[in-house]
């Protein structure tokens, strides 16, 4: 599914592993990347009950290549500065292009986990808040660092990490560009848990087995149903509390009713009427 040479996918049963593979360039991402990520967050298979996003290498991800805001670009991808300078409209759209790959992770039913080490800067950063859940290791160092260039976050970072810090918080974060290391994101809500950095790949993969023990049709309810609860008002949370319920209901009593023998069918071993 990825068709990039710097992004690796592998499926494991219900489990699907999202690994960038660039670590000589700290996973620095470009739009060819972003589009493949997109892809494989739009075409998971209906068997997929979790998301791990990983990155080889010390660094998450150094954010975006720096060879995009060179005049001329990279080879095989937009010129970014040409685009900035051309039709307003064309920007947008190109814009919106590369959101992609950021929020088909929000958007999708299944449980995204992001195990996150080192540098997670800019699009990284980013990346990293697109997961429903981070595991870090304690060498973790998130930072947005748009400003800085005169620019803003634009990949769908600034609506995740204002829901997990408060407006305050994230408008120092993002003005300052400064680094946020492992044990302030715990403490303000950015790291679900932090651990060694040896550590990492095993925590992660025992969050991924404690959520997999879930019933699948509950845990597929359960992230829209908490992402409305963020803004809806208490009638509109309960009832989409109400219709998740029914559907739940509904699949259980199906299984239920399947799980019974069917009254009045022979058994294989048995002849004309049900008698041996």
């Amino acid at each position: 599914m990825a068709q990039h040479p710097h992004l690796r996918v592998d499926t494991d049963g219900p489990v699907l592993t999202v690994t960038l593979a660039n670590p000589a360039e700290r996973n620095a991402q470009t739009p060819s990347l972003w589009a493949a990520l997109a892809a494989v967050g739009e075409q998971l298979p209906e068997v997929v009950r979790v998301v791990v996003l990983r990155a080889e290498g010390e660094s998450f991800s150094a954010g975006l290549h720096r060879g995009m805001l060179a005049p001329g670009g990279m080879p095989g991808e937009p010129d970014l500065v040409r685009l900035a300078t051309g039709d307003p409209t064309g920007a947008a759209e190109a814009i919106a292009g590369f959101q992609r790959a950021f929020r088909v992770w929000q958007e999708i039913p299944q449980t995204v986990v992001a195990a996150v080490q080192g540098h997670a800067i800019g699009a990284g950063f980013q990346l990293a808040l697109a997961a429903d859940l981070r595991v870090c290791a304690d060498d973790v160092a998130f930072a947005m660092r748009e400003t800085s260039l005169g620019l803003v976050p634009d990949l769908g970072g600034t609506r995740p990490l204002v829901r997990l810090v408060g407006h305050a918080r994230a408008l120092e974060i993002c003005a300052t560009g400064r680094a946020v290391g492992g044990a302030e994101a715990q403490a303000i809500g950015l790291a679900t848990v932090v651990v060694p950095r040896p550590e990492l790949d095993a925590t992660t993969d025992d969050l991924v087995s404690a959520l997999l023990e879930a019933p699948a049709g509950a845990l597929r309810e359960l992230k829209p149903l908490l992402a409305c609860a963020v803004d809806a008002d208490l009638d509109t949370q309960l009832r989409v509390e109400r219709a998740a319920q029914v559907r739940c209901l509904t699949a259980l009593a199906r299984a239920h009713v399947g799980a019974q023998p069917q009254v009045g069918m022979a058994s294989p071993d048995r002849g004309e009427g049900g008698r041996r």
